[in-house]
């Protein structure tokens, strides 16, 4: 009998599920005792198995639950049009006020996550192992690389025996790394220590640091330490839009040979946009320019570009979905700019979208950054993805190239259910060290 098509999807499961967290610092506060993600899981007519997933939040979970109807009964293969379908006809949630991140306000967080990814990557992963190639193969012109290079991303972390809150505590740890990414780091010492103890375990030639917690002036000894200790490293900075254009050139105008690019050092102010004052800081400073704040939509990314305000588009897939983070890197390589890839918390089906992503995105593409390094171990799938010497080899297998393991799913679902809140808030953990503490978009987190 001649069957025509594509297997069609045949069951869909949401599953919210949380994990464990260091008190790991930014502008916004300080990250809680756990995180909180949505995996979706499908199954179609050929006994395959299909992963997603995407942030966490109770709002996320309520609109990957609306796409159920749009989604089973149809072909994996027709993967755009479902696509398209959900993202018209799923559930929003109420109260964007449109300002994205571009003041970092987390509440708007969920209005710039595209819910539809998780969607698009089970999708994806069953058409892959449906038809025998790995995703990369089926995104944008097809498989660019064989290997994804991967920086070190490197925080504060404050001192969770300070607060009464639940964070874990990894001190009996056989493996160094997992035993600092709990311990406080506060000082440029600490951070070298947090950028070894990530070379050794993972191999990392390149680092980030996430700044917008101390003094610039603190900030930037941290960054020359590295540097010091690293001297052939790319080392970044990314202060969140904490600083004001003037302070961004006089902490960084003397930096050159020691940051690669600066990633989104201002925001707005005065009357003037965060891309207005960006391309000002870059024709001050000469200093390539990332964004994963000012650039998240196709119209942002328009106005970035036409202000230059920017170099690197770190264009997460969770924002922009896979298809469309492809899109966006094709567009940046013949505009002679360059596409990378932000992340949030998250665990291995994320960072098996990250590789297939980046290795489809074509040009001379920045290292990768990624938050999983302080989530290892709590791996959902049963054979995760690897970081060694610095890279991610990309698979051969097909699909995303893992499988689930329901057995942690359901562990990590068990978390889940047993929090007060499903929402990121920042905020929570830092009024535990700072009495009554506010976000302000202007002012690193621990400077009050």
């Amino acid at each position: 009998m001649n069957i025509k098509g594509t297997p069609v999807v045949t069951e869909m499961m949401v599953v919210p599920v949380a994990g464990f967290d260091s008190m790991t610092m930014t502008l916004s506060g300080a990250h809680a005792p756990m995180f909180t993600r949505n995996i979706v899981i499908m199954k179609d007519s050929a006994g395959n198995t299909g992963l997603g997933e995407v942030h966490g939040g109770d709002d996320i979970t309520k609109a990957l639950e609306s796409y159920k109807p749009l989604i089973i009964g149809k072909q994996i293969g027709d993967y755009r049009n479902i696509v398209q379908a959900v993202k018209r006809g799923g559930y929003l949630a109420g109260g964007n006020d449109g300002e994205g991140l571009q003041g970092l306000d987390l509440k708007n967080l969920k209005f710039v996550v595209r819910a539809e990814t998780a969607i698009e990557s089970a999708l994806l992963d069953l058409l892959g192992k449906f038809m025998g190639l790995p995703v990369c193969s089926l995104l944008g012109d097809g498989r660019q690389r064989e290997d994804i290079t991967i920086l070190g991303y490197l925080f504060y972390v404050s001192d969770r025996t300070k607060v009464n809150l639940p964070y874990i505590d990894e001190s009996s740890s056989a493996d160094p790394w997992f035993r600092i990414r709990r311990n406080v780091a506060l000082t440029p010492e600490a951070i070298v220590e947090q950028a070894y103890a990530t070379k050794e375990r993972y191999g990392f030639k390149d680092f980030k640091l996430k700044a917008g917690v101390l003094e610039g002036e603190e900030e930037m000894k941290a960054i020359r330490a590295l540097k010091k200790e690293f001297p052939d490293a790319r080392i970044n900075i990314d202060p969140n839009g904490a600083w004001s254009l003037n302070e961004a050139i006089r902490l960084t105008k003397d930096m050159h040979g020691i940051l690669t690019y600066v990633e989104d050092p201002c925001g707005p102010e005065k009357g003037f946009s965060s891309r207005e004052i960006m391309s000002e800081y870059k024709m001050a400073t000469g200093h390539k320019v990332a964004t994963n704040m000012i650039a998240t939509d196709w119209r942002q990314l328009h106005h970035s570009v036409v202000s230059k305000a920017v170099d690197i588009v770190l264009a997460d897939p969770h924002f922009w979905t896979m298809s469309g983070s492809i899109r966006a890197g094709q567009v940046l390589n013949d505009w002679g700019m360059t596409w990378g890839s932000h992340s949030n918390n998250h665990f291995d089906i994320s960072l098996a979208i990250f590789a297939q992503t980046a290795a489809a995105a074509p040009g001379d593409i920045t290292a990768m950054d990624t938050h999983w390094i302080w989530q290892d171990g709590q791996e959902l799938c049963g054979e995760s993805i690897a970081i060694k010497d610095g890279k991610i080899k990309v698979t051969d297998k097909p699909g995303l190239g893992i499988e689930i393991d329901m057995d942690r799913v359901l562990k990590a679902n068990e978390l889940y259910n047993k929090m007060d809140s499903h929402d990121r808030d920042d905020a929570m953990a830092m009024q535990h060290l700072i009495p009554n503490w506010k976000f302000d978009s202007k002012k690193p987190c621990l400077v009050r």
